[in-house]
């Protein structure tokens, strides 16, 4: 009489993967995270501190930021917007990197007229109204209107900023993209705001 097989049962040795496919599926994902990471980077969003204090109070030397690049796509550069910059020509002229980053705060559009006088700067003849400055500009600048396709940048610490009243306006394509959120330091983390457009009371 035949004795009855025993059906074969899989032992852990005969279930396992090669080493090297773990290893290449492995590679396979790290490789897809680190092409997702430079296409956000690109496109989206990247991030960004702050080397100098042109821009105390609202930005401190060693803040982190997130700069977002796709609102620009849609709308252009407003009024008190934060942004970061590539120098234009006139800066690289000086010595500065074609990719040695700026950032300064948007105060003219193309079209206004823009005045530097008695501590205060004028937009379209009217005196803004800045509380987010460190100190009232010691200097005298234009009148001047803005070009096409350019922007007025100032930084908040008018007396210590290379800004537009010392190189002119800035071109719009030189504008990587938009400070929108502070992750660092944890204690002022958050949402940089854009202030409204104010006239300052007589």
């Amino acid at each position: 009489m035949k004795k009855r097989s025993q059906p074969k049962t899989l032992t852990p040795s005969s279930t396992k993967q090669p080493a090297w496919k773990g290893w290449w599926e492995n590679f396979q994902i790290l490789f897809i995270a680190l092409i997702l990471a430079l296409l956000i980077r690109t496109f989206v969003a990247e991030p960004r501190y702050i080397p100098s204090d042109s821009m105390v109070p609202t930005l401190l030397v060693g803040d982190r930021l997130v700069v977002e690049k796709v609102s620009y796509r849609f709308h252009p550069p407003e009024f008190g917007d934060i942004v970061v910059f590539d120098p234009p020509p006139q800066l690289q002229v000086f010595g500065y990197a074609k990719d040695q980053a700026f950032i300064k705060r948007v105060i003219g559009t193309p079209g206004q007229t823009l005045q530097v006088q008695g501590g205060k700067v004028y937009l379209d003849g009217q005196p803004l109204a800045e509380p987010y400055i460190a100190d009232p500009p010691n200097y005298l600048w234009g009148p001047m209107q803005v070009p096409k396709d350019t922007v007025f940048v100032m930084g908040d610490n008018r007396n210590n900023s290379n800004d537009s009243h010392i190189w002119g306006f800035l071109p719009q394509k030189n504008i990587i993209g938009h400070a929108w959120f502070r992750f660092w330091p944890g204690d002022r983390l958050g949402i940089i705001e854009t202030p409204s457009l104010e006239v300052a009371q007589p």
